[in-house]
């Protein structure tokens, strides 16, 4: 019988609860996973792939349903940097008009920070006198599919339809999850830009992924300054 190689231990806390759980870094076979799906350069699948990896390298018993997205995120970058190395290596487009010079850049993985952890958010919105809103952030489970992505106004609306959880009108109390989504949708269609507005405050309030980088363009010099935010921007 061929040896098998065994493979070290850590701990990491998940974000949105405090708790600890042990993981391993992923191996090759997983990795494979994960190339395949970056060289069909599909947003989907590749959210897909990284579900994957996390739920196996996790060996603590958690239910990854009640997760966040950001929960996620961090999972997946703090395997990585134990399973390749600390270091993401990108390639930079420049941002000046006419100039298509790319400068490589390292992202230290060690260094990426979730953004707007800290501190208390009211997830409660007011969008009248009537209704009101229980607003949750984004789980792993609520993915947008491409149909839903048809336009980046599309995108959005699906998004803000994702996060309400309770809709208040009156005294009538309506869970989302005991409505379909197209519902749900036409009630936020129905709402006013400001009331709208209201609630994308809140989505953009969401923890995420957070690293800035300065670099000057290899061909032209200019200076500029990039903020990568989420788990895609570290694939680009």
């Amino acid at each position: 019988m061929l040896p098998i190689i065994a493979t070290p231990k850590y701990e990491l806390i998940i974000p949105s609860t405090g708790t600890t759980v042990t993981y391993r870094p992923y191996v090759v076979k997983e990795e494979k996973i994960l190339l395949i799906a970056l060289e069909s350069q599909d947003d989907i699948a590749i959210e897909k792939s990284v579900q994957n990896i996390c739920k196996a390298c996790i060996e603590t018993n958690i239910d990854f349903n009640k997760l966040t997205n950001f929960d996620l995120e961090f999972i997946f970058i703090t395997l990585r940097s134990k399973s390749v190395g600390e270091g993401i290596k990108l390639d930079m487009k420049c941002e000046v008009d006419g100039c298509e010079g790319t400068t490589p850049q390292k992202v230290n993985l060690d260094e990426v920070v979730i953004s707007n952890l800290e501190g208390e958010v009211d997830h409660h919105v007011k969008i009248n006198d009537t209704i009101s809103l229980d607003l949750r952030w984004m789980g792993i489970n609520d993915k947008l599919t491409k149909a839903m992505r048809t336009t980046d106004t599309d995108a959005i609306i699906n998004s803000v339809a994702m996060c309400i959880e309770t809709i208040y009108s009156g005294e009538d109390i309506h869970s989302t999850k005991d409505s379909k989504h197209s519902e749900v949708v036409s009630f936020v269609e129905s709402l006013n830009n400001d009331q709208f507005g209201e609630v994308i405050k809140f989505m953009e309030k969401a923890p995420a992924l957070e690293y800035t980088m300065e670099y000057a363009c290899k061909e032209c010099g200019h200076k500029q300054t990039r903020e990568l935010k989420g788990l895609v921007d570290f694939f680009i």
